[in-house]
């Protein structure tokens, strides 16, 4: 059940929505010298599945706009935690402790949570509801007071695990739950028994009735019992072993946590590969994608050609930021009028053109050989991003590859991009050529200053050694042109990769 409004408004009124109350900021992650924290004092459940909390990014420097410099950004979200997706409710730019503005979010979008990606680790500590140190301390204990127990008798089951400050409830919760979110509906008693005096401490599991008639005979159950305390101790030692163990890793002890309550047979999607001291990730007949297993933090365990997504140190997209401003050589375009081929490849809407259409620059002419489309756009320009992104896609004589990047942000429609709509193919992996010919010169920004740095693919293998150019001129799309993309792919970008002090050049 949601919180009321009246309730919700108050308390966002009072310390929750202000920016400088006395925080309580912890670490989650440093990214290219800049410090992700969250409030610990500031995250609300404000329904089922579905928090809110305050984060903060520290720049480490002072960053200078229309509205002022300043040294941090806060940003009050909003995170439904069984869908893996966040929205940004409020931002708030600071000077140190000072709040220079504050901008509300008119229309908050919501973003899904690549795996691996800072925006995860944020939706996981807004989710959480006990820490991994509680969940080892409950298992580790449990596995204990299991493998102590007399034989014939069951251990402790400790059900009871809230986070610190909720108010006392006694509620049935197996361990093999340790770590998700709460279901949307639960079981609840009341602190106070029938049958018991106050004050006394209430069973945490209220027993079912007996059927007599159904009750095993004496040696059955004797044996059952036996078979449970012989299975709670190959728990204890397992789990013993792993914590133990240095080629585990942290995830994989998590995983064993989360796994402790009654065994559960499923065929076997991945495993552990044998090497010691190396604690790889070895996925069968998983594809690469925007979520899930295939997600872009896992991309460099699916297959061994794809490891540069991982140890590259050039890799895109990046935010670009604090260029070098100088005379850039104009992108020479040479796009023809073309017939086109547009297909759904699982990934995103991609068209390949007719030959003939190339640009020069830096001495070298690239052949165009397909574009596509990102939602939201990969690039970031000092922290902003677009509502999507087109990426044309150029390979020269020797194979070297150079992409032009044209963001996109809502305005009027765009009639190319509406032609490649109406010729949208109905299923995945299905070509359609239509009989009509597009001019590519009208996707290009009147102004075509731009940005250009040395990056990577951003789909595997991740291939490094690719020149960028990104057009600082946005070309505009319908709302409606934006929600057409969204139904198939809602977030098919790659998250922001370290700079790792890259040259970023631009136009002055």
């Amino acid at each position: 059940m949601r919180f009321p409004a009246a309730f919700f408004a108050a308390f966002v009124a009072t310390t929750f929505a202000n920016p400088v109350r006395a925080a309580d900021w912890q670490p989650v992650t440093v990214v290219g010298g800049e410090r992700v924290e969250i409030d610990k004092g500031r995250i609300m459940r404000t329904a089922p599945g579905e928090t809110v909390a305050w984060t903060r990014l520290v720049l480490g420097r002072e960053l200078a706009d229309a509205g002022g410099s300043y040294t941090a950004v806060q940003a009050m979200n909003r995170y439904d935690c069984a869908g893996h997706r966040f929205a940004t409710l409020k931002r708030v730019y600071m000077s140190d402790d000072k709040a220079l503005r504050e901008e509300t979010v008119r229309s908050p979008k919501e973003i899904s949570a690549a795996s691996g990606s800072v925006d995860e680790k944020l939706l996981t500590e807004a989710c959480r509801l006990r820490t991994a140190g509680e969940a080892h301390k409950v298992t580790a204990e449990a596995a204990k007071q299991a493998a102590a127990a007399p034989e014939g008798k069951p251990g402790v089951m400790y059900a009871d695990m809230r986070t610190a400050g909720e108010t006392p409830r006694a509620h049935t919760m197996a361990v093999a739950d340790a770590g998700k979110p709460e279901p949307k509906a639960e079981a609840k008693t009341e602190a106070k028994v029938e049958g018991k005096p106050a004050g006394e401490r209430p069973r945490f599991i209220d027993l079912p009735k007996i059927d007599k008639s159904k009750v095993e005979s004496p040696q059955a159950s004797a044996k059952a019992a036996e078979a449970r305390v012989t299975d709670a101790r190959a728990l204890a030692k397992s789990v013993e072993k792993a914590m133990e163990t240095p080629a585990v890793s942290r995830q994989e002890r998590e995983r064993l946590y989360a796994t402790s309550g009654p065994h559960r047979a499923s065929a076997p999607r991945r495993r552990m590969a044998e090497e010691p001291g190396h604690a790889v990730m070895e996925h069968q007949d998983i594809h690469w994608s925007y979520e899930g297993e295939g997600a872009p933090g896992n991309w460099a365990k699916l297959r061994p050609d794809y490891g540069t997504c991982a140890t590259g140190r050039r890799q895109s997209p990046i935010d670009i930021r604090e260029g070098i401003r100088v005379d850039l050589e104009p992108i020479r375009f040479d796009y023809r009028l073309t017939q086109f081929r547009i297909v759904d490849n699982g990934h995103t809407i991609e068209v390949a053109v007719g030959d003939g259409s190339t640009i020069t620059v830096m001495g070298r002419t690239y052949r165009l050989t397909q574009f596509h489309f990102h939602r939201p756009s990969e690039e970031r320009i000092n922290g902003k991003s677009f509502d999507m992104v087109i990426h044309f896609v150029h390979r020269d004589d020797e194979g070297r590859l150079a992409v032009v990047a044209v963001l996109l942000e809502r305005g009027a429609e765009n009639p190319l991009i509406q032609t490649l709509w109406n010729n949208m193919p109905l299923e995945v992996n299905q070509d359609v050529t239509p009989a009509v010919a597009i001019d590519l010169n009208s996707l290009l920004p009147e102004n075509r200053a731009y940005y250009t740095y040395m990056g990577s693919l951003t789909t595997p293998p991740c291939t490094e050694d690719v020149l960028w150019m990104v057009f600082k001129q946005p070309m505009p799309v319908s709302a409606e042109q934006v929600n057409i993309f969204s139904r198939l792919y809602r977030n098919n970008a790659r998250p922001i990769q370290a700079s790792n002090s890259r040259l970023v050049k631009e136009n002055r």
